[in-house]
């Protein structure tokens, strides 16, 4: 087990990114009118050495092949990348984009529980994302509409939206978006050690502050979570690790959620007043059009992959393609867009690696991110990718390194044992698997 928060690297840096992007309106705003916008860029560079602690860790010592191969790409990647956009900014943007991977995955080996702190904090973030976004609905936040300028590029920070005649509350952070984004993500972390009165309480106000930022798909998920964990909940104690496991592993079915809407709506066509016009508008556009692009920009790219910042804010703000740029409204399409192929054998490998998991955070955390990137790319601000990479860290650690890799007598055997171990630890209050509060 690795030790508590302490002076553990990727702790801190999860800690940065979490404090700049939850708090993002806020951060650029003072940042900016101080004349220290370098601050900004702090976590990145904490970042940086988790790339040291990424190869230390996942290739060194738990000698996993996947890992050198994900290395490899995500350089080979780059370079793809910089041939499709074309500048350096580009590249600076999209080398800066990617980072936040290796943090993530730098937790491959953790047991979330052991981060005492870490939670603490994650439940701190959010108490104060949920009182930001209601406190905004009465007070116009200074940072509302601050525009700052990024690598040449201006962008704005805290920008009111209207969404059917609603106002998009951001709160402390730099859109609605991300504002969801980290009460659904703290709320997710912090209730599973936490009373079910607490869980109703906390998670209804939680979903009316989600609804105030317009964010239709993070307060969908937050409310089934909260259905879920109740269900979980009033299950027999033998039957609820399995139970947690089996949502995570059947969450990967909503990576098919854009090809079957596509196949049974497409072409059709709603008023932009419509409840269904955010979903049909990714239906029509968002899903299928950087695909149409890209058989004219880089046929190639349907198999390697356009390269790390394409279809992505790099290309929107630091490319000459920027009129080719569509909003990827989902991860794993965004991502395949980027990585072509190989992206797809990775997920294969998550997917198997879940079997093994038996952080219940980890769990937790796939099971909301899958559900959650069904209508949301998840790529900026930098904690949005990096809580996905944490939940799929668990496919370079030790045990999944052991059990895919090495040869033994009896795999299967070996493979079972490894993949229930996580229900014989649900028997009893080990450290590895804290038991949800009743």
């Amino acid at each position: 087990m690795l030790p508590a928060f302490g002076f553990n690297l990727e702790a801190i840096a999860l800690t940065a990114y979490i404090f700049r992007d939850a708090f993002g309106g806020v951060v650029r705003y003072y940042i900016t009118i101080l004349h220290v916008g370098a601050l900004w860029f702090v976590p990145d560079v904490i970042a940086m050495f988790c790339i040291f602690l990424f190869v230390n860790r996942c290739i060194i010592r738990n000698r996993s092949v996947l890992a050198i191969l994900v290395l490899l790409q995500i350089i080979l990647s780059l370079g793809i990348g910089y041939f499709f956009l074309g500048t350096v900014n580009a590249l600076s943007s999209s080398f800066k984009m990617i980072l936040p991977v290796f943090v993530g995955f730098s937790f491959c080996d953790a047991d979330l529980s052991s981060y005492r702190k870490l939670l603490a904090i994650f439940t701190g973030v959010f108490y104060a994302s949920v009182f930001g976004v209601i406190l905004s609905k009465y007070w116009t936040m200074p940072w509302t509409g601050f525009k700052y300028e990024s690598f040449g590029a201006v962008r704005e920070a805290g920008r009111l939206w209207w969404a059917a005649a609603e106002v998009r509350l951001s709160g402390f952070a730099s859109d609605n978006t991300m504002a969801g984004f980290f009460i659904l993500t703290c709320f997710v972390t912090t209730s599973i050690r936490r009373s079910t009165l607490w869980c109703l309480v906390c998670g209804s106000v939680a979903i009316y502050a989600i609804k105030l930022t317009t964010s239709k798909t993070t307060m969908l998920v937050l409310a089934f979570y909260l259905i879920v964990l109740l269900i979980v909940r009033m299950l027999p104690e033998r039957m609820k690790f399995s139970a947690v496991r089996a949502l995570a592993l059947w969450s990967f079915a909503a990576i098919l959620a854009p090809a079957t809407l596509i196949l049974l709506a497409s072409g059709t066509v709603v008023g932009n007043k419509s409840l269904l016009f955010s979903i049909m508008d990714r239906i029509n556009n968002s899903w299928q059009l950087p695909f149409v692009y890209l058989s004219d920009l880089m046929p190639i790219g349907y198999i390697t992959g356009c390269g790390i910042g394409c279809f992505n804010y790099p290309q929107q703000l630091f490319s000459n393609l920027a009129s080719y740029w569509v909003p990827v409204d989902n991860f794993y399409i965004g991502t395949y867009l980027m990585f072509g192929f190989p992206f797809v054998i990775f997920m294969w490998m998550v997917f198997r690696s879940t079997f093994f998991v038996t952080d219940i955070y980890k769990l937790s955390l796939i099971f909301t991110v899958n559900l959650f990137t069904i209508t949301v790319l998840n790529y900026g601000p930098a904690t949005g990718l990096l809580i996905i990479a944490l939940s799929f860290s668990e496919v370079f650690s030790r045990r999944v390194s052991v059990a895919l890799q090495e040869p033994s007598r009896r795999p299967r055997a070996r493979r079972a044992q490894l993949s229930n171990e996580g229900q014989s630890l649900g028997s009893g209050l080990g450290p590895n698997l804290p038991r949800p509060a009743s």
